[in-house]
This record gives structure tokens, sequence and C-alpha cells, in this order.
């Protein structure tokens, strides 16, 4: 019994990684959008939140959503909201129980700013740089595949923006991405 439980397990796992290399490469391989239209940034970080909803819950974090509303960038919904849902989730996995992950939006000179901050361990100085790295694995303990960030780095490129992280050990990790805002639509 205790041997099948291990395989499930294991099984699970690999069925995550697998999805995510097929994910990373789809990303990859797509060097422009060719389904872009305009999206709703609230209806994008609404989906990422939900998809990260019993996480949090099962780890007591507890995901508060603010800033500007009514924005929209020219891309892919489901691409930004697994990019978002991606550092939501990694927010939630350094953070303790009983801790907050915001996230905000807000427009800043013409881009659409989406920053995803976590009151969690933080990433070290030496390890601040090779996070987007595939594979990359800080040794914190946390189970992962070391590709969520490589993903979500990959979808804000494909969409002309930016993606940057700012952490102080001990206190947390801010990931900020930066759309060129839908300026034909944004409020």
């Amino acid at each position: 019994r205790r041997f099948a439980d291990r395989m499930q397990t294991e099984s699970r796992r690999l069925s995550h990684l697998v999805q995510e290399i097929i994910e990373l490469s789809r990303v990859q391989g797509a060097s422009a959008l060719p389904d872009a239209e305009p999206v709703e940034i609230d209806d994008v970080v609404a989906e990422a939140v939900a998809l990260n909803r019993n996480f949090a819950l099962g780890s007591r974090v507890e995901v508060q959503v603010g800033g500007a509303t009514d924005l929209r960038v020219f891309g892919s919904e489901a691409m930004l909201t697994t990019a978002l849902s991606n550092l939501i989730s990694n927010a939630i996995s350094y953070s303790d129980p009983e801790t907050r992950v915001g996230v905000s939006v807000r427009r800043e000179e013409g881009f659409v700013e989406l920053a995803v901050k976590d009151e969690g361990i933080g990433i070290s100085k030496e390890n601040l740089e090779r996070v987007f790295e595939r594979f990359f694995r800080a040794e914190s303990g946390v189970p992962g595949t070391g590709l969520g960030l490589a993903i979500s780095r990959e979808i804000v490129l494909a969409h002309g923006g930016d993606i940057s992280v700012t952490s102080t050990q001990g206190l947390g990790t801010t990931f900020t991405v930066r759309l060129p805002a839908n300026a034909e639509l944004a409020a």
C-alpha cells in the first residue's frame, strides 16, 4: 500500500512536469501571437486568483487583489492567465501559513504593471539572477519543477513585455510584469 501511494504521488509529479515542459515548448514555439486580441486585465487577474484559490486555502495564505481596474492589453488571455497564475502559485509556495500574497495592478507610462508580492522566505542575491532559468531550483525544500517562472517569462516576452524580480531574504519577493497597454481601449 505504501509503495502504491508513493507510485501515485510520483506519477502525479511526473505528469505535472510533462505538462509544464509541453507548455514551455508551446510558448517558446510561438514567435508571435496569432490569435491576439484585446485582453481585460481584470479577467486575467480574477481567473489566475481563482486557479490558486484551493492551494491558497490549503496553505493558509490569503491572496489579496488591488489597484487599477478596466485596463487592457493586446495578446492572449489564456497565456497571460497562465503567466500570472504561475507567479501567484510560486508566491503561495514560498510563503508561510497566515501570511498574505498581494496582486496589484496599475497603469504606468503606457504600460500595465502586474505585481505579485509575497511575505515569504525571499531569494538570495546569488539566486536572484537565475530564477527565470529553466529547471532552476533554489535549495528551499519547496517542491516544484523549476519551469513555472521560465514559462511566465516566455509568455511576458511574447507579449512585448518584461518581467523583473526584487527580493529581500526573510521578508519576501515581488515579481513585476510590465505589458504594453492597449492605448485604444484603456480607460
